[in-house]
């Protein structure tokens, strides 16, 4: 009889703490884009910025939901973890680049600070649930 191998439960709660976060974040990204590119650091948003304000919420939250609804299969789970933690990764190191842009600096630093959090505490996840 096969059994159903389950998922390490500190990382599966860390994973649905990072989605519930992503789902938050995405949710004020794409419905009050403004306020959260303001609370976000980012003073000027053109409406450029807010489209691609409101494209990242998009992104954000269909993560979070695919972690929600994977959070009972272990294999799931640990693709959705795999591709969160690669987009964490790659939204740190450009807005680390951001911070290198005049009026951009505060912004991007927390930005990449963050991303690199979340780029950890999910490449941590993956390894135990891998």
């Amino acid at each position: 009889m096969l059994r159903r191998r389950s998922a390490d439960p500190l990382a599966r709660n860390a994973l649905l703490a990072i989605a519930a976060g992503r789902i938050a974040i995405g949710m004020g990204a794409l419905f009050a884009t403004e306020p959260a590119l303001r609370a976000l650091g980012f003073r000027d948003a053109d409406a450029a910025a807010k489209v691609l304000g409101r494209i990242t919420g998009e992104r954000d939250i269909a993560l979070g939901a695919l972690a929600l609804l994977a959070r009972d299969e272990p294999a799931a789970l640990l693709a959705v973890a795999t591709a969160g933690a690669a987009v964490d990764a790659a939204d740190a190191i450009s807005l680390g680049s951001a911070a290198r842009n005049e009026g951009l600096g505060a912004a991007g630093l927390v930005g990449a600070l963050s991303g690199s959090a979340a780029a950890v505490v999910g490449a941590w996840a993956v390894r135990r649930l891998a």
